[in-house]
């Protein structure tokens, strides 16, 4: 009886311990796992998780995250192994500290000393990246050359963490790496410090993800990780997750009723109810093995698709709501790919391989010959008309690397329309004619003529009529995120596809 009441004891000492320096909340918050105050807190933290704008309200109070020990906010969740954390994330109201702060953290454990790492920015606009190499020891810090950063990213691979951050808008343009061995099985999550024990600081997150990115062994177009359909509003630039799947979900096509996508699946297409959260087969007759090359007509009846069934990727014709699929390009040659009508309904285009060449073609809806739009050497894709039917947009590496560029609907006075150090594809234009939505990936991932799975990449928009680009999503994709138009028909909204092994259970998951 003794010797029980001795670890009774033991345990309830080590329990208060515990509950002093790190104020244990337990409850599920979003993609988090909980929420604690970590060391002595004068002022409790607090966590709101909106779930319907999947946006977190973090306040914070503490001393500091210096030293050989930290004071601050913390929601968090256990992880393993590699994985890529983003958020954009500002201050609410003004505050009293130069030095409060917020950011990403993984710690060793929850203690107050722990062994860290994290990304912060500061309320001064001070950017830097921190890190406690051993439990107890000084903290150390790299300041990064952004100042006021408000996109900020994590990533772990193996040992070696990167930060990169941005102001939002711009691609990422400040990074640091490290190594640092913090364990396999370690905390992630937000912080929110006030940098003064009397005082409370309220941050606001969006697009909050945490992904676990593809394995370097990954067999390529064999093996695949989850996906996620998502939402952007572009008023303010937040996504939501609306949906996941441990399978390869890509290319989500906005049905023109506003009710619905149509995305593919492992050779299906599949109509997504936007209201229900739920995908249904769309019959496609004698086309079996689709790909993300599809494409609706300008009034929404009729729909393009691309199918190799018993070899290269031949396009046809059916019904947006489902039915016969009837062939409309060559048999017996290259692969073709479906991506744009013209807004009279007579004429399809798209992407082709001929004659060892891939280039832009435009056919008759009705049946007839193929007409050449591009004869340049290297790869011409994504062809699009836009509403007025002024302008075909397409992506072409004849300039080196991959660009967006548009013609007249007969091929003539090809002009580049943007010129940058990445490389980007398949322009979409909203439906009311003035934007241009197309997706970039970095040249120094990617080949110019290669837009492969699992890759950073950046969604960007411009003027229909040329001018700056800037970002309106940072994420983990690649194929499939944004091959065909995806636009809401209001041009308000943007479905997109991004990537990573399935973690959260909040979201709608396929049981399939």
């Amino acid at each position: 009886m003794y010797k029980q009441f001795i670890c009774l004891l033991t345990g309830l000492i080590a329990l208060t311990i515990f509950m002093n320096d790190a104020h244990a909340q337990t409850a599920s918050t979003g993609i988090f796992e909980g929420h604690n105050d970590i060391g002595t807190v004068k002022n409790k933290g607090t966590v709101l998780y909106d779930a319907k704008n999947q946006q977190y309200d973090i306040t914070g109070s503490g001393a500091d995250i210096w030293f050989d020990h930290d004071e601050f906010h913390y929601v968090w969740k256990r992880m393993k192994g590699d994985f890529i954390l983003r958020t954009n994330a500002e201050f609410i109201g003004k505050g009293k500290e130069l030095h409060r702060k917020f950011g990403w953290m993984v710690r060793k454990t929850l203690n107050s000393n722990s062994a860290h790492i994290n990304l912060m920015v500061h309320g001064d606009g001070l950017t830097s990246m921190q890190y406690r190499k051993t439990a107890g020891d000084s903290t150390q810090e790299k300041r990064l050359a952004i100042t006021g950063a408000d996109v900020i990213q994590l990533e772990r691979r193996g040992n070696t963490y990167t930060m990169s951050v941005a102001h939002k808008g711009e691609v990422f343009s400040a990074e640091q790496k490290i190594d640092l061995n913090l364990g396999d099985d370690i905390y992630v999550g937000l912080f929110v410090c006030a940098h003064n024990a009397d005082n409370i600081e309220k941050v606001r997150f969006n697009n909050v993800r945490i992904v676990v990115p593809a394995p370097t062994d990954l067999q390529v177009n064999k093996e695949y990780i989850g996906s996620s359909i998502e939402i952007l509003d572009l008023a303010n630039q937040n996504s939501r997750v609306i949906y996941q799947s441990p399978k390869s979900l890509q290319a989500p096509n906005w049905l023109h009723d506003g009710k619905s996508l149509i995305y593919n699946s492992e050779g299906v297409l599949y109509n997504f109810n936007l209201a229900t959260s739920k995908p249904a087969a769309l019959n496609t007759g004698i086309a079996k093995n689709n790909n993300n090359d599809h494409v609706l007509s300008f009034d929404g009846k009729m729909l393009a698709i691309s199918s190799g069934d018993n070899g290269p990727s031949i396009g046809y014709t059916v019904p947006a709501k489902g039915g016969n699929a009837v062939k409309k390009t060559k048999t017996g040659s290259g692969p073709s790919y479906m991506h744009g009508w013209s807004p009279d309904g007579k004429f399809l285009v798209f992407c082709a391989e001929r004659n060892k060449e891939f280039d832009v073609y435009r056919i008759p809806v009705a049946g007839g010959p193929e007409v050449r739009l591009t004869n340049t050497p290297g790869l011409d894709d994504g062809p699009e008309y836009s509403p007025d039917g002024k302008y075909i947009y397409f992506n072409s590496v004849r300039s080196g690397l991959m660009q967006i560029w548009r013609m007249r609907p007969d091929g003539k006075e090809q002009v580049q329309i943007t010129n940058d150090e990445n490389n980007n594809w398949f322009p979409h234009i909203s439906p009311d004619g003035k934007w241009i939505v197309y997706i970039t990936f970095l040249k120094n991932e990617v080949d110019p003529g290669d837009h492969p799975f699992y890759k950073h990449v950046y969604l960007r928009l411009m003027p229909a009529g040329g001018g700056p680009s800037k970002v309106i999503a940072y994420l983990y994709g690649g194929q499939g995120t944004i091959n065909t138009p995806s636009w809401s028909p209001d041009s308000k909204h943007i479905a997109f596809v991004s990537n990573s092994k399935l973690l959260f259970s909040q979201y709608p998951v396929s049981k399939n």
